[in-house]
């Protein structure tokens, strides 16, 4: 499960439909409503929050809303819980960092357009549920990037 802290913006056609499924997973499992993934490590940011339903709603609705601009059509009905448009929840810059250095990786192989489209941006917008903050990777990332 990867759920991207990069603004969905960056994602090619077959990262954004699959960010939509795995952060749909995420809320399930955020609801009670499967068995697998329950100790998945991404989920303890949502899990922090107040209201993890909400959270991963708003997630999910950032989502929707860059499949809309780009004509594609995600059921907004499938996003169960909102919660205030001015919440945001930290990602740090080193995990950031490493999202865009995983991303641009898998671009350059399945989207080479899309790896072109973004070769100049050096530090990438957080989606929008995520205010950037000064740190290394967070302690729940699984991944490394390579040294050098």
């Amino acid at each position: 499960m990867r759920i991207w802290s990069l603004h969905p913006r960056y994602l090619d056609r077959q990262g954004l439909t699959a960010c939509w499924r795995e952060a749909l997973l995420a809320q399930a499992v955020l609801e009670g409503g499967t068995r697998g993934y329950t100790r998945h490590p991404q989920l303890e940011r949502f899990r922090a929050e107040p209201d993890p339903l909400a959270a991963i709603g708003d997630y999910l609705a950032a989502v929707a809303d860059q499949a809309s601009a780009r004509g594609y059509r995600f059921d907004r009905s499938k996003v169960h819980r909102r919660g205030d448009p001015s919440r945001r929840i930290d990602v740090t810059s080193g995990q950031l960092e490493l999202e865009w250095w995983h991303l641009r990786q898998r671009l350059s192989l399945r989207s080479p357009e899309y790896a072109e489209r973004w070769s100049g941006i050096e530090r990438p917008d957080p989606h929008p549920l995520f205010t950037v903050v000064d740190g290394p990777v967070a302690t729940w990332e699984r991944s490394t990037a390579p040294h050098g």
